[in-house]
């Protein structure tokens, strides 16, 4: 075990060596969303009312991410912690029993896919068209969606051994069959929003094949056997320890965007804000993902030293954690300040008229205000996966809370009642993250004087 490389190589170093692939990773991600809702808007005629499904049904889309990626976190911390420890047994039961966590993850929203998946689009709306375009891509990325449960467990299990290029070239594979599928699916064999749909799963399925054979391949220095996946109370109540507050985490995104797509409906505009929005977010996921990429990074690496109880390395963690997230952070803000009209040009590429104005306009001002904020984002995520290292679970909700709800929401409710809802809504986001890093700063601050001595 001394021979790791997150025991015995520079932290600076480490942290560029895994994290640049696990960003790289998140980022393709990020962006296969993005390339969905390109093809999607540029249908034609339906692809404004079929973007609008998308926007309603994407919420549903992140809680089930934010399920799997949770129990990831919780899976990667305690691996990785045991790999400090060199505990054996702890290891392969961490490994069988996020197997099965994976596997009852799946069949919740099998379920939620078969039976509700009509009944959440119309909460929603009461459009028929978007509620039939929102429930047939609905009930196919659920009651498909193993693929991607499925891989966020397998990810993990090559993430907590150091092997961050492996889980990016799996999610590399994915990512094209996605992108090059949605082409073949919307446009040549006319699927519409169902081929975008399948599309995804797909690709999903593809990662998840490559990330298993990476794992009983390469995977050497973790081992599991078949009765490990037996479920064990004390294993899978230290996974939820950590998992819990991720997941709650990951799934304040869900929320955040189902209450801000009621917010912005207030407005007489409250279609073409949340048309906008729903575009608008999954350009920011790219910022998002690459910062929850780093912040991943500081759990595996953290953890490990922890683990092994290496002060001067734990410290050195802490260091390198933030100032990496935030260059990374620095480096999106530069580019989509400078990118905002190519890339909002993206999403008027059929549409015409008025329509196509109005998109293009929103949709560069809302990635010009909002990307001011993605620095002070990168500081909350980088100090939630300090604290999720250290196996705290209250204080990194507390974050995401305050950036996601309880700072946001009030501003957005103040601008979306303003005379100029359709500009200023999107000063609401720069305004929460930067109240939200400070006050993790001072969270983090508290925990260093606690913990460690600096």
């Amino acid at each position: 075990m001394n021979n790791n490389k997150m025991a015995t190589k520079p932290i600076n170093r480490l942290f560029w060596s895994m994290g640049l692939p696990m960003v790289f990773s998140m980022v393709l991600q990020a962006l296969y969303n993005v390339v969905d809702t390109v093809f999607i808007i540029n249908m034609g005629e339906t692809g404004i009312k079929a973007n609008l499904a998308l926007t309603y049904v994407f919420p549903v889309q992140i809680f089930m991410i934010a399920v799997g990626v949770g129990t990831g976190i919780g899976i990667n911390a305690l691996l990785s912690r045991g790999l400090g420890e060199k505990n054996q047994k702890k290891i392969g039961l961490t490994l069988g029993n996020g197997i099965f966590l994976g596997l009852c993850i799946y069949l919740i929203f099998l379920l939620f896919g078969l039976f509700a998946s009509r009944w959440f689009m119309f909460i929603q709306t009461n459009d028929e068209e978007i509620i039939r375009m929102g429930s047939e891509y609905l009930t196919i990325v659920t009651t498909l969606s193993f693929g991607a449960i499925g891989f966020n467990v397998f990810e993990r299990f090559l993430q907590a051994t150091g092997k961050t290029m492996h889980s990016t070239i799996s999610q590399v594979v994915g990512a094209l069959i996605n992108i090059v599928l949605d082409y073949v699916f919307i446009y040549p064999l006319n699927m519409g929003v169902a081929g975008a749909a399948y599309a995804t799963v797909i690709g999903q399925i593809a990662s998840l094949l490559v990330a298993v054979l990476f794992h009983y391949l390469l995977n050497k220095e973790v081992k599991h056997s078949f009765k490990d996946i037996v479920p064990n109370i004390k294993i899978i109540g230290s996974i939820y320890k950590v998992a819990w507050a991720a997941m709650l985490m990951q799934a304040l995104l869900s929320i955040n965007m189902f209450v801000m797509i009621k917010v912005f409906s207030v407005s007489p505009d409250g279609d073409l804000i949340n048309g906008t929005y729903g575009i608008y977010y999954k350009i920011q996921q790219i910022a998002l993902f690459s910062c929850f990429g780093l912040s991943n990074t500081i759990i595996s690496l953290l953890s490990f030293n922890i683990g092994l109880n290496d002060k001067m390395r734990i410290k050195e963690c802490i260091k390198w954690g933030i100032i990496d997230t935030v260059i990374v952070a620095g480096i999106i803000t530069i580019l989509f300040e400078l990118l905002a009209g190519p890339i909002a040009n993206l999403f008027g590429l059929t549409t015409s008229g008025e329509n196509k104005e109005q998109i293009i306009n929103l949709c560069k001002t809302s990635i010009r205000i909002a990307s001011i904020g993605y620095v002070f984002m990168g500081v909350s995520l980088a100090i939630q996966g300090i604290l999720q290292a250290y196996r705290k679970s209250v204080t990194p909700l507390i974050i995401s809370l305050l950036r996601l709800i309880v700072l946001l929401v009030p501003f957005a409710l103040l601008f979306v009642n303003s005379n100029n809802a359709v500009d200023l809504v999107w000063w609401s986001f720069p305004i929460a993250e930067l109240l939200t890093m400070i006050i993790s700063l001072f969270i983090l601050f508290k925990h260093i004087r606690i913990h460690i001595s600096i």
